[in-house]
């Protein structure tokens, strides 16, 4: 059946409803069980500043978050393939990728503020009932924009995907336990939302799970050979950390882009420049001092040597990549990994 249409507007309304069927069918079951653990609402009310009353409302729906993401990502690549501009598609990606990072920062820096406010109320302990008042909105605030945080840091891990499927190249309060009769439910809630929020971060910082190494050179093009073995390790050591020698580009970018990928934590471990040029040996030896559990290592430089003989001689099973034995670059445009 043919379809007619009376303005150019309709027919870009129309073209938009196909774009985003055909995302929603993009999005994989992981992808959308990830959004759906982000896009939680914790509370009915939301409440984005200390000033303005706490409002209903509820947050995107997820499959149309992650259906926007996609839609948004691939259009881009879609509009500019095979044209003089295609070259460009992946800066302005990049672009979009990072602004939903900063985006994501910067709700994350407004939760810190707000949860150090709320631990110096509870540390400040009023028995009036506006104190509890305070409390109780400086509380919501707090969840509100760790929610809000959380769902941006969720479509910015997507569209950090999408970018690499495209381009071939990496890129809760509950009542207090226990009521005294010198503290109102407000003020426990508001500890036990502060101890909750405080084991989520140290397990970000500082996550627990086997180790498993990873450094490699600046130069490497051949993302599937990595993201395959990667895989591989995962399916053996599914609680694995994946801990790298944290360059920006080369191995280190695939490895980091695997990991955000399939939901793994991540550890870069960065340089301390203050030693000079014995700076990445050093580094070699702190990763080495956590006992990883396996390794990989993709040829480089003298850096990647050191890492790989300090690993064998502690124990540690290799996974070596020769720069050789990497596939033949493919052109960007061609090349997609689901």
């Amino acid at each position: 059946m043919t379809k007619s249409f009376r303005s150019f507007s309709d027919t870009a309304r129309a073209m938009n409803e196909v774009r985003a069927n055909d995302s929603a069918l993009n999005i994989d079951r992981d992808t959308r069980e990830t959004y759906d653990g982000a896009f939680i609402e914790a509370h009915e009310l939301a409440k984005l500043n200390i000033v303005d009353t706490a409002e209903k409302l509820d947050m995107p729906d997820p499959d149309q978050a992650a259906a926007a993401v996609d839609l948004m990502l691939r259009t881009m690549f879609d509009v500019f393939r095979d044209t003089r501009m295609e070259e460009f598609a992946a800066d302005l990606a990049w672009g979009f990728v990072n602004s939903f990072h900063m985006v994501s920062k910067r709700i994350e820096g407004r939760a810190d503020d707000a949860a150090k406010k709320l631990k110096d109320m509870v540390n400040e302990y009023d028995p009036s009932e506006i104190y509890a008042v305070e409390l109780e909105d400086t509380q919501l605030l707090c969840q509100t924009l760790d929610g809000c945080s959380e769902a941006m840091a969720c479509m910015r891990d997507h569209a950090g995907e999408v970018f690499r499927s495209e381009t071939g190249r990496p890129f809760n309060t509950v009542r207090g336990s226990r009521v005294s009769s010198k503290l109102t439910a407000s003020v426990i809630d508001g500890k036990d939302f502060l101890a909750a929020r405080a084991a989520k971060r140290r397990e970000e910082h500082n996550p627990t799970g086997p180790v498993v190494a990873f450094s490699g050179g600046q130069v490497w093009h051949d993302h599937e050979q990595l993201f395959d073995r990667l895989d591989q390790i995962k399916r053996r050591i599914p609680a694995m950390v994946l801990m790298t020698t944290g360059m920006n580009k080369g191995a280190d970018a695939v490895a980091a882009a695997w990991a955000s990928s399939r939901g793994t934590k991540l550890v870069r471990m960065d340089l301390e420049r203050r030693f000079g040029h014995k700076a990445a040996f050093l580094r070699n030896d702190r990763i080495a001092s956590f006992r990883p559990v396996e390794a990989i290592v993709c040829e480089g430089s003298g850096v990647q040597s050191d890492f790989a003989r300090k690993l064998r001689n502690a124990g540690v099973p290799l996974h070596v990549f020769r720069l050789a034995d990497q596939r033949p670059m493919t052109p960007t445009t061609t090349t997609r990994r689901a």
